[in-house]
């Protein structure tokens, strides 16, 4: 009998549950979610010779027990949260809730769905885009950690000064802006010293970004990826696509890719009136990298801002023009991540 086994991972256990090909409950049973529980989870599985796993949030919290499961040769595909949730929703007794229905929810959702990430070893080619992924996940870190300080730095330089402070601050300003700062209270002199403080740790974080870009630039020109050759991507935003991405080979076409980012219209059509609207599902992160994409090269690129002012000529507004390049621009990253996984496994075979 081939059964699947859906796993509900938590931090201190992991809750599985395996059904047989008609969805039917097979067995459950809930483990430790550390390597003495990994074990008995292993044993507990070799009850069932033909057995896949389903593994929700394979990506995340579920990644321990799904990465260790792939390195001892077992077939797991990963299952999106909001996919075992609405199984979960349109069951019979969906009021109910436990790690067992769970578990069984996760298996559900993966019963014939051909379309769910197989998950890789992170050693193996497809290691390359998680690495992608946490260099470009710290860089945003970083920046956001560097905006805050200069917010802070701009509001206490501004409450020293008489004159105003220029939006655009950055750490070498500020510095000259505090040599001109001469407080004759307490509160001015703690103000400056705070501000001196901020300006050492926007440098540090100055110097941390540029540390950074200069790995993602070695980790992006190492994979040879085709992305850097479309206009407007550059070393940090192709490590971002990949990275958001991982294996593109779960996209059976351009068209799943460009549903997924979001950039796909939808359609909202009722009796004989037949109209689309924008989409508001899909990757948002994904999306925010294309929209960056679209919008420079309209502005740069000879024939992006041909094709936009294409669109604009056939009595779109500006906003459906830059929706239509958006599109565009999808498909090419998509025809450049297949690209990129061919030339991966070939290297592999």
């Amino acid at each position: 009998m081939r059964v699947l086994i859906g796993v509900d991972p938590h931090k201190s256990v992991n809750a599985v549950a395996a059904i047989d090909e008609n969805g039917e409950l097979v067995a459950h049973e809930t483990f430790p979610a550390d390597r003495r529980g990994l074990r008995a989870l292993e044993r507990w599985s070799k009850r069932f010779p033909k057995r896949r796993w389903a593994v929700e949030g394979a990506a995340g919290i579920g990644r321990p027990v799904a990465q260790k499961l792939v390195a001892v040769g077992e077939e797991v595909v990963d299952v999106p949260p909001k996919l075992s949730a609405k199984v979960r929703v349109l069951s019979s007794g969906n009021a109910r809730k436990n790690d067992r229905l769970d578990a069984t929810f996760t298996a559900l959702a993966a019963l014939g769905n051909g379309r769910l990430a197989t998950v890789r070893t992170e050693d193996g080619p497809e290691g390359r885009s998680e690495v992608l992924r946490l260099l470009t996940e710290r860089r945003e870190d970083l920046v956001a950690e560097r905006t805050r300080a200069l917010n802070r730095l701009h509001v206490l330089l501004r409450d020293l000064l008489s004159d105003g402070v220029a939006k655009g601050l950055s750490a070498e300003a500020a510095a000259k802006l505090l040599r001109r700062a001469r407080p004759g209270h307490e509160t001015g002199r703690v103000r400056k010293r705070l501000a001196s403080e901020l300006v050492r740790d926007v440098r540090a974080l100055d110097r941390k970004v540029a540390s950074l870009d200069e790995r993602i630039r070695e980790e992006v020109e190492a994979s040879g990826t085709a992305l850097t050759e479309i206009f407007g991507i550059g070393p940090i935003l192709a490590a971002k696509l990949a990275g958001i991405v991982g294996d593109v080979a779960r996209f059976p076409s351009k068209a799943h890719f460009a549903s997924y980012a979001g950039v796909a219209p939808i359609e909202a059509s009722s009796g004989e009136v037949v109209r689309h609207r924008v989409s508001l599902a899909g990757n948002r992160r994904l999306n925010k990298v294309l929209h960056l994409v679209a919008v420079c090269q309209a502005r740069s690129d000879p024939r992006g801002r041909a094709y936009y002012l294409k669109k604009l000529g056939e009595g779109k507004s500006r906003r459906e023009a830059m929706r239509c390049l958006k599109r565009r621009v999808s498909d090419a990253v998509f025809r450049a991540l297949v690209a990129d996984s061919e030339l991966a496994l070939q290297a592999v075979a």
